[in-house]
């Protein structure tokens, strides 16, 4: 369905959807960065906040989850549309912050573990094969701060996957963990739980990670995971250029990577 609906001389309901947008689009940073996070057109978008287009059911119900809403919530007054979302970013806020409490726990022991990390893994996408990623911890207004990136090629079915996620690290006793999420509309969250290391070593991060199968459909799955301390300063295009697929006993991979795979051949599960 065409996106292009015009909100016409009598189409009231028009110009209070784009009036509620317009509304909306001012507690974010910036219409870029919406356009951006939800996947939508920018000049498409601006017809929308204009009333000179309206958003088919689809699209609209895209934009509301987004902001936390309903599709109908877009056709109330603007007073009472302004006071919803409040309210729902009360009850949010709420959550929000009793979540927050948990991050980002012992700062000052987590501080030993910021820069960047090479990171193995099995993904049922790619069987029989050791996924390297890279990750990055960093400290920003008391939270740490984790940017990842995986980049695999499959020349076989010509398939070229980069995946960007952003999240958050705490750490409680000696577990490290860290929460993510995709940079894509198409959202899903990522969890990795890893040992902190013994005194007398620290370049490896031992644990597990958790996340969903993009070429099954979405099935969750659990598998081993391993970080490689590379260092707060490191290079980061060899790093970058390390990442993809590996087998399992690759002479890429590290010594003690291939030997943390050997040793937990069972580890790795997939959720029917």
């Amino acid at each position: 369905m065409a996106d292009t609906t015009p909100p016409g001389p009598h189409n009231g309901a028009g110009s209070t959807l784009a009036t509620n947008l317009r509304w909306l689009c001012a507690t974010r940073p910036s219409v870029s960065l919406i356009c951006r996070e939800i996947g939508l057109n920018r000049q498409q978008f601006n017809r929308y906040t204009s009333g000179e287009g309206r958003p088919s059911p689809y699209t609209l119900a895209r934009i509301a989850e987004y902001f936390g809403l309903r599709s109908e919530d877009f056709l109330l007054d603007p007073a009472a549309f302004q006071n919803r979302h409040s309210r729902q970013r009360e009850g949010v806020g709420q959550f929000q912050a009793e979540l927050a409490r948990s991050f980002p726990g012992s700062l000052s022991v987590l501080r030993r573990y910021l820069g960047a990390y090479q990171t193995w893994h099995i993904s049922p996408s790619w069987p029989d094969r050791v996924v390297c990623g890279l990750s990055v911890l960093h400290e920003h207004e008391g939270a740490v701060h984790v940017k990842s990136v995986e980049r695999n090629l499959d020349a076989n079915n010509e398939i070229r996957q980069a995946v960007k996620y952003v999240g958050l690290a705490s750490l409680h006793r000696d577990r490290i963990f860290v929460v993510e999420t995709v940079r894509r509309a198409d959202r899903s969250i990522a969890e990795t739980i890893l040992h902190v290391p013994s005194e007398y070593q620290k370049n490896y991060l031992r644990g597990m990670t958790f996340g969903l199968s993009w070429r099954m459909g979405n099935t969750p799955y659990s598998s081993p995971m391993i970080w490689h301390a590379a260092g707060r300063w490191p290079d980061y295009r060899a790093a970058l250029n390390l990442c993809g697929v590996h087998r399992m006993r690759a002479t890429t991979l590290p010594a003690p990577v291939r030997r943390f795979f050997e040793d937990n051949p069972g580890a790795f599960t997939l959720a029917r």
